[in-house]
C-alpha cells in the first residue's frame, strides 16, 4: 500500500513542478489598442495648376488639405490631434474664402466639408465610440473633401473655358470688323473709279 501512494505523491509533485516551469515560460502580451481607422487607399483628386496658385493664398487651406489627406490610415491618439487641427483649419477656411473662389457652389462644399469635419471629431473624441459609425464618418468627410477638390477645379476649369470663349468672340469681333472695313475701302475705290 505504501507503493500506491507513494506513487500518488510522486505524480503530483511531478506534476506541481511541471506546471510551475509551463507558467514561467508563458508570456501573455498586453494588448494595445493600435486599431487603424479610415480608409488608407482614398485618393484626393490633385488640385489643378491654375487652382493652387489661388488657394496658396487661401489662409489655412493647405494645412487643412494636408490633416484631410494624412488622417485615414492612423490610430486612435494620431486621430483625435488631427481632427481637432481639421475642425480649426476648417472654420479658418470659411472665415477668409478669397473672392476667386467665393462662389455658392464652393461655399456649399465648404460648409459641408466643415459638418462632416465636425461630426468625426466628435466620434473620435467621444469616451466609448462607435467604431462603425466612425468608420461612416471617415468615408463622409473623405467624400465632402474630394467634392470641395473637385468644384475648386472645376471653377478655374469653367473660368479658363470663359476665358477662352471671350478671347475667341473678342478675335471673331476683330476679323469681322477688319472684313466690314476691307468691304467698305473697296466700295470706296469703286465709287472713286466710276
Amino acid at each position: 500500500m505504501k507503493f500506491p501512494i507513494f506513487f500518488i505523491v510522486s505524480l503530483i509533485l511531478f506534476s506541481c513542478g511541471n506546471n510551475k516551469g509551463e507558467s514561467t515560460q508563458k508570456v501573455i502580451p498586453q494588448k494595445i489598442n493600435s486599431s487603424i481607422y479610415g480608409n488608407t487607399n482614398f485618393e484626393f483628386p490633385k488640385i489643378s495648376e491654375n487652382a493652387r496658385t489661388e488657394v496658396m493664398h487661401w489662409g489655412a487651406f493647405e494645412d487643412f488639405e494636408e490633416q484631410a489627406k494624412t488622417i485615414n490610415g492612423n490610430a486612435m491618439e494620431a486621430l483625435q490631434i488631427k481632427s481637432i487641427l481639421m475642425v480649426s483649419h476648417i472654420d479658418s477656411i470659411i472665415k477668409k474664402i478669397p473672392d476667386t473662389l467665393n462662389t455658392p457652389l464652393i461655399f456649399s462644399r465648404v460648409m459641408v466639408v466643415k459638418t462632416r469635419t465636425q461630426l468625426l471629431n466628435l466620434e473620435i473624441n467621444k469616451a466609448h465610440f462607435d467604431s462603425v459609425r466612425l468608420q461612416d464618418y471617415f468615408k463622409e468627410m473623405n467624400i465632402s473633401v474630394r467634392n470641395l477638390f473637385i468644384q475648386i477645379n472645376e471653377k478655374f476649369e469653367k473660368d479658363a473655358i470663359d476665358l477662352q470663349r471671350v478671347d475667341s468672340e473678342t478675335k471673331e469681333l476683330t476679323l469681322q470688323k477688319e472684313f466690314m472695313d476691307a468691304v467698305y475701302k473697296a466700295e470706296l475705290e469703286d465709287q472713286t473709279n466710276k
